[in-house]
């Protein structure tokens, strides 16, 4: 008897840039997870952001019931890609499969979580020190994209994150030229979000950066722009954001 075929396409650079600007973009996803009490699946939504190197961030309470599944099963799920216009079943979405990992107060990845989750949901401030909360970095094990109909895709961890070798320089360097573009260059991170992305006129902001590219948010809006080759090395932010604002003013003109 023939093997049937498989309806999984090769992985390619294509799938990897799509399933990575679904994970960078998203502002909220569903969460699977095992419920603590009933042993049924549990579904929630949270609100998401990402590390440097792509890894999925929550903020929950450990009053919530997700918190509790996680807790003690850190295997869980995420499904991130909002539905456009039309069928929502025509629209890219991705499950992520990953592990739990709480992160505490004290531990070093903290304050950069911190800082980056805030970038992307601002409202958080009011509660995000609160006792009962504490982020979650849900370490990718692999993932099945979605994009569209006849575009399936397996994806493991390498295709997913970003190799970067010192984070904490990275991650000072991420920060100082975040609010160096928003305070003194918010002409610039116009030009990024409305020219180089094709996004409508609004209150641009850079919320973050990484090797691969940055995240642009108005509101409840993100754009993510793909640099033109992953940075080896964050001395290079300064010339990359300079020579993205170049190419902005020239296509604008």
């Amino acid at each position: 008897m023939e093997e049937p075929k498989s309806v999984i396409r090769e992985t390619d650079e294509d799938a990897r840039r799509l399933a990575k600007g679904l994970v960078r973009s998203a502002r909220f996803g569903a969460l699977a997870a095992i419920d603590a009490a009933s042993g049924h699946p549990l579904a929630s939504r949270v609100a998401t952001a990402t590390d440097m190197d792509g890894t999925p961030v929550i903020l929950t309470s450990t009053l919530s019931g997700h918190t509790a599944a996680i807790l003690k099963d850190p295997n869980c799920s995420l499904l991130v890609g909002e539905p456009g216009k039309g069928d929502p079943l025509a629209h890219p979405r991705i499950s992520l499969f990953c592990q739990a990992s709480r992160i505490e107060r004290n531990d070093p990845s903290n304050e950069r979580i911190r800082r980056r989750y805030l970038a992307r949901h601002p409202k958080a401030e009011l509660y995000v020190d609160f006792g009962d909360f504490a982020f979650f970095r849900l370490e990718l094990v692999g993932a099945s994209l979605n994009g569209g109909f006849g575009k399936a895709f397996e994806l493991n961890r390498e295709d997913l994150v970003t190799g970067i070798d010192d984070i904490k320089r990275w991650a000072d360097a991420e920060a100082g030229a975040v609010d160096h573009m928003n305070e003194d260059h918010g002409e610039a991170v116009k030009l990024y979000a409305e020219v180089l992305c094709s996004g409508d006129r609004a209150n641009w902001r850079l919320a973050c950066l990484d090797p691969e590219g940055l995240d642009l948010v108005a509101g409840d809006r993100v754009e993510r722009l793909w640099f033109p080759e992953v940075l080896e090395s964050s001395v290079q932010i300064r010339e990359i954001l300079v020579n993205l604002a170049k190419d902005a003013r020239t296509r604008s003109a």
